[in-house]
């Protein structure tokens, strides 16, 4: 070993670039709290309700919670002392803890002495800051300019008028070099190591070839870049070991000399200790240095366990004061540092940290405690220095060298030491008067322990010389820094305890005990899977990996699933006045980095992005062999001379591949150099190119050259992963892939789905390490994993069979934190990992994935989109060239198909499946979507039964085909509607033989259904459980079958009746929704809500396998469907969302739901001549004539049927079910529509 020089000053390395001088520190992140540290000495102010200064640092809960003065106005203020000058440039204010004491509004001061006070001002003006709403929220403000003061001052204007001024506060910044240079921006700079104040060696090492440097402290190694353009070092003429030798520096840090020791210290090879050892006049020193290393031997003790470990020391009794002091270091907020009963009757002392804060209270049975507090932020692992002095009635608790006080008054406290002092704990067999813990014992080291001005000699306690102890490591101090390395991921902050550590994925994008998995899907097929319409959407394309999650919208339509990504200029782009020596560029943002642009065009089936040039005399791409005058950049920075609709390498334009340019000389339309405005559009679909990056154009310099430009959006379809799927038929078969390397974090994920009885679905094998997942019978999923320590081994129990060839997922996870199991949506079955032996996960075999290595116990079934840590395996390109294994797998209709609703077809593609809502009154992805319409008055849709016919296209006539039945024997139709017009006709179903079926609304808005079937005989159905005309939305469903016959309104079965045996519907004809216009000599009822028709809402109406209304909608030019009047296509639920009032009330035809107001006084409708209103009352006279000679005739004809059914009147109430023939209303009288049965 080399000989190791003694020093008193900072070991500094510093690495930097060229760097220019004159900025200020504004530049560096200068956002610490700088209050929180404070002791409680450092806060004064104009008054105090509790008599004494009260801290009132952000957050604080302890004591009187903050701080408010004895009388709340305007000359109060809180002021706090930082101690140094320093760079201010955030504050932050709560209300007093657990009160109705806040402030609302304040303007802060600052000053460097404590004296000469300026107020803070923004723009030009004395500023007010707005307070707080509440007393536990927290209202930030960034200062627009950032102060340098050592003080600052808060002074209250407002506050709740229904309580106090109250307040705790946090001031934000960084310490401050008054130098008078400063770095215009931060060196390269990387922060490793923690805890190295442990009197062991640690190792640095520092490696620089050209921009890239290596920095290792203790086997952990950081990577960065340096900044500059240079690849030399440009440093000083000398380097300083342990110190600055010249004050002021540039890169001088604020920091004290290093005290310590230092070995083997070699610059480039060349050892510094023996130049500075044999005085060679290339070295000088400054200040002590020798060359021997003799720090002194401290004894540390750990305290181990948090319920069992103390530490017994003996003190001298009924001396007149307290005197103890020690150094400790903890990871825990809450712990008993001490506990001692006092002599004399002085009560107990005791101190322990609580929330970080060190708490010291001296109780007497009789009397009120005396506490301090100070300090925050103490569980930070590092050493802090305690002090406790209680004389002549003055108590004194000192921490890092700053003295606290207690708020009360102490004069009459008499405190004599006692005789046994426990440190951390207290063992069980001692009452509280001889040991109080309130709270957990401490688990930590303490060192430098002082009784009575007399230091304990530690090792004594060890060999049993002196005092006792429990669960302690004597000589040690075993404390572990948990968060170095950082093993939260993705961001992750870490924060830890004596036993562990904590990860806090707050805003992240991730979850889990490490930050490891993403809260997003990764495409927008697993979104559309799970049932999601047309949205934004955050993709993660490679899940737990790297890559940030994108900000997509995903177009989900129902033949395909559209991923766009858009950047920061879609719109049409004029440009004039460029040429090659002055080119027009435009750089284009996609919001994200190129890996992850990158990750979701290789994982699409298809990408391409719009490119279109409008010119005028502004020539394009010039000739194939030709300099090109415009070109675009892709994503390897390569210029690419080709444009839309062409293949990379050819140097034309979608109409040159076609010859239809403008000019055929030419292979582009705006080469032809024309003096008139044309475009060459197409799109850019290679997907090693794209996305385009950059555009550049120099050909608009000339006269009357112009150019606009547009590149739309990356737009990309097809997830070649989530239905990439292989089927292994022999036990024997397996896929192999490289060794799977996930030493802290593991993640699997799959599909499957499997008759067999069990099988291995993956395995990977390491000397000793293993992991493994498998069905190990048709109802368990077992994870098996192995990192050195012995297995581990999770079972998730499925209530039902998973071998039942369906799909189903699986997810295993393990991280040092915990091992996780996930089967579909069972309870997920997690373990805690150990915190100590092997974490690292160590495999070296290849990975099997449907076998093992033994050929035994292989799956037989289909395994789906593999993923391993996020990466992506391709299962089937393997498969390709693997036997005994087939790419593909079918049957996800047999899984996925209730995805489609409302009648819609899941139909099986390669890749996944579709809904296929041909015989769907409903469209969208999942048959879902309504399809309705605004009828208005005379509007009629009339579908006609007739040869079958294709109802879409590029489907097969087999099953888009529809079929007329001759005599249907059932009829199931529903719909929904909404309308404020009544009477109204809503359906009319005719048939040749003058059979129909209609459904209408009666005058008053109650729901009528009538059929006449086979004899000619009327049935009526009314249901008046409310005015149905009331611009709400009703759903109608009508079931015949055979016999029975049930009426569904609005999800309620509202009637169910069986017609007689002989019943039957013979051949229909047509279908008609709203107005009937052709004269099929319509029941009398019938025509009077036909002469309205319907003024109001249709939706996604549906008779047997027909939906009339879509085929109207959609297509009209191939379907039977004839349309009279307006249609107008309109969502029937946002009608019903709209403001009612806002809906005109004058009936017209632009208002569906128009209805005359009968109370609107007729203008202009004051007459005096006598002959209008002789008329008037000769036709009023006319219509009632009319009136009576009509009813005459209807009593006639009611009368005669009456007699002809009476006995079939007699028998219908049986033919109704039990369960509705107390609410069906069989009278025999008539009022506004004929014989009808009321629900």
């Amino acid at each position: 070993m080399d000989s190791v020089p003694r020093l008193t000053s900072v070991f500094t390395l510093l690495f930097s670039g060229l760097w220019h001088l004159g900025l200020t520190a504004t530049n560096y992140n200068c956002d610490d709290p700088l209050a929180s540290l404070l002791s409680p000495m450092a806060f004064s102010s104009s008054s105090d309700l509790t008599g004494t200064h009260s801290p009132a640092q952000l957050n604080r809960r302890v004591g009187t919670g903050g701080w408010s003065p004895a009388d709340s106005n305007a000359q109060q203020w809180l002021q706090m002392d930082l101690g140094n000058r320093v760079e201010i440039t955030a504050v932050a204010t709560q209300g007093r803890y657990g009160s109705s004491d806040w402030v609302t509004s304040y303007s802060l001061m600052f000053s460097d002495t404590g004296r000469n006070w300026k107020q803070y001002k923004q723009e030009d003006s004395i500023w007010t800051f707005a307070g707080n709403m509440n007393a536990d929220s927290v209202m930030h403000h960034k200062l627009l300019h950032s102060v340098r003061a050592r003080f600052v001052r808060f002074v209250p204007l407002e506050w709740n008028p229904s309580g106090k001024i109250g307040m705790r506060v946090e001031v934000y910044g960084c310490s401050y070099n008054d130098s008078k240079l400063r770095l215009s921006s931060s060196p390269p700079s990387a922060t490793l190591g923690s805890l190295l104040d442990d009197q062991h060696w640690h190792s640095v090492l520092i490696e620089r070839v050209g921009k890239q440097v290596n920095f290792t402290v203790d086997k952990h190694t950081q990577h960065f870049r340096t900044k500059g353009e240079a690849d030399a070092l440009d440093i000083d003429y000398e380097l300083s070991f342990g110190g600055i030798p010249v004050p002021g520096k540039p890169g001088t840090f604020l920091k004290k000399n290093f005290h310590g020791c230092i070995e083997n210290l070699y610059y480039n090879g060349v050892n510094i200790i023996d130049l500075a050892k044999r005085r060679k006049h290339q070295i000088y020193t400054v200040g002590n240095v020798t060359f021997s290393c003799s720090e002194p031997q401290i004894v540390p003790i750990t305290f181990v366990n948090s319920s069992s470990s103390y530490l017994l020391l003996p003190g001298t009794p009924q001396i007149d004061g307290v005197s103890v002091s020690f150094q400790f270091r903890t990871w825990n907020k809450d712990g008993l540092l001490l506990s001692t009963e006092l002599s004399e009757g002085s009560g107990t002392l005791l101190l322990s940290l609580e929330g970080g804060t060190l708490r010291l209270v001296i109780q007497k049975v009789t009397e009120r405690a005396a506490e301090i507090l100070t300090g925050g932020n103490l569980h930070d692992g590092l050493w802090h220095s305690v002090s406790i002095t209680a004389r002549r009635n003055r108590i004194t608790l000192t921490l890092d060298n700053k003295a606290a006080f207690p708020t009360q008054d102490t004069s009459r406290v008499q405190i004599y030491s006692g005789n046994s002092y426990y440190f951390g704990g207290c063992p069980d067999n001692l009452t509280d008067s001889q040991c109080l813990n309130p709270i957990k014992a401490f688990q930590g080291c303490m060192r430098l322990i002082f009784i009575d001005n007399q230091p304990k000699d530690l090792i004594s306690v060890q060999q049993g010389s002196l005092g006792n102890f429990s669960d302690l490591h004597i000589d040690l101090c075993s404390i572990k820094d948990r968060c170095l390395p950082n093993y939260c991921e993705h961001g992750g902050s870490c924060s830890q305890s004596w036993t562990t550590f904590y990860c806090n994925c707050s805003d992240t994008g991730y979850t889990g005990a490490t930050c490891h998995n993403s809260i997003y899907e990764q495409s927008c097929e697993v979104y559309r899977h799970q049932g999601n319409t047309a949205g934004f959407f955050y993709i993660d394309s490679d899940g737990s990996g790297p890559l940030a999650p994108l900000q997509v919208y995903c177009n989900i339509t129902e033949d395909k699933i559209w991923t766009s990504v858009q950047h920061n200029n879609t719109e049409l782009t004029h440009v004039r006045g460029t040429d090659p020596e002055n080119p027009y560029t435009m750089t284009l943002d996609y919001g994200s980095s190129m890996e992850q642009l990158e990750a979701v065009i290789d994982g699409s089936e298809h990408c391409e992005q719009e490119v279109a040039y409008h010119c005028r005399k502004s020539r394009l791409l010039n000739t194939p062999d030709g300099t090109p005058f415009t070109w675009w950049i892709g994503r390897s920075n390569e210029r690419h001379p080709y444009w839309g609709g062409v293949p990379p390498g050819v140097q034309q334009c979608d109409c040159g591949l076609d010859e239809s340019c403008l000019d055929i000389q030419h292979f582009c339309n705006c080469d032809a150099d024309k003096d008139e405005w044309t475009n060459d559009t197409g799109f850019l679909s290679f997907k090693d190119h794209l996305p385009v990056t950059q555009i550049v154009i120099t050909d608009t310099n000339r006269s009357n050259s112009e150019a606009a430009w547009r590149i739309g959006p990356l737009r990309c379809y097809g997830d070649r992963h989530f239905w990439n799927a292989v089927s292994f038929y022999t036990e024997a078969s397996y896929l192999h892939f490289p060794t799977f390397h996930a030493e802290f974090s593991a993640d699997i994920s799959f599909f499957f789905k499997t008759t067999a009885l069990s099988g291995v679905f993956l395995e990977n094998l390491g000397i000793k390490d293993f992991i493994r997942l498998e069905i190990s019978s048709p109802s368990e999923i077992t994870f098996a994993i192995d990192v050195g320590n012995g297995p581990v081994e999770l079972v998730v129990q499925s209530p039902s069979l998973l071998n039942d060839n369906q799909w189903h997922y699986v997810r295993a996870e393990r991280n040092l934190k915990e091992t996780s199991l996930q089967v579909d949506s069972l309870p997920r079955m997690t373990k805690e990992t150990s915190e100590e032996g092997h974490f690292r996960l160590q495999l070296n075999s290849q990975l099997f994935v449907g076998g093992t290595s033994s050929r035994q116990k292989g799956f037989l079934g289909c395994i789906r989109s593999l993923h391993l840590n996020g990466q992506k395996l391709d299962l089937e390109e393997r498969a390709k060239v693997t036997s005994g294994v087939r790419p593909g797998c079918p049957g996800h209709c047999s899984s996925y198909g209730s995805i489609c609703h409302n009648g819609g077809q899941c139909v099986e593609k390669h890749s996944g499946y579709f809904c296929d809502c041909t015989n769907s009154p409903y469209e969208g992805p999942f048959c879902k979507k309504e399809v309705s319409a605004v009828f208005e008055s005379g509007t009629s849709v009339t579908y006609m039964f007739q040869e079958p016919y294709p109802v879409t296209k590029n489907i097969s006539l087999s099953s888009s085909a529809i079929y007329a039945d001759a005599a249907p024997s059932k009829e199931n139709i529903a719909f929904s509607f909404v309308t404020a017009q009544a009477p109204s006709l809503l359906l009319y179903i005719n048939s040749s033989s003058q059979d129909f079926l209609a459904v209408l609304l009666c005058k008053n808005g109650s729901l009528q259904v009538r059929y006449q079937l086979s004899k000619g005989e009327i049935h009526v159905f009314t249901i008046d459980v409310e005015n149905f005309a009331n611009r709400r939305m009703h759903r109608l469903k009508i079931n015949r079958e055979g016999r029975e016959l049930t009426i569904q309104m609005d999800q309620q079965l509202r009637l169910s009746y069986n017609f007689s045996p002989e019943v039957e519907f013979r051949a229909i004809r047509s279908l008609t929704l709203g107005k009937v216009t052709e004269n099929l000599g319509l029941d009398t009822e019938v025509a009077k809500a036909n002469a309205m028709g319907f003024i109001g809402c249709l939706s996604s109406v549906q008779y047997n396998h027909i939906a009339p209304l879509k085929a109207a909608l959609r297509h009209a030019t191939i379907a039977p469907v004839t349309i009279q009047g307006t249609l107008t296509e309109s969502s029937c639920g946002s009608i019903v969302n709209s403001d009612v009032n806002a809906v005109t009330t004058v009936h017209s035809s632009s208002d569906p739901f128009g209805k005359t107001d009968e109370k609107e006084p007729l203008t202009n409708a004051v007459r005096s001549d006598s002959a209008i209103i002789g008329g008037v009352i000769a036709v009023v006279i006319f219509i009632i004539f009319s009136i009576i000679g009509i009813m005459t005739r209807f009593l006639y004809q009611h009368k005669q049927s009456h007699r002809t059914n009476q006995m079939k009147e007699k028998e219908y109430p049986e033919n109704l079910d039990s369960s509705f023939r107390n609410d069906i209303d069989l009278q025999n009288t008539v009022s506004e529509c004929k014989r009808e049965y009321f629900i």
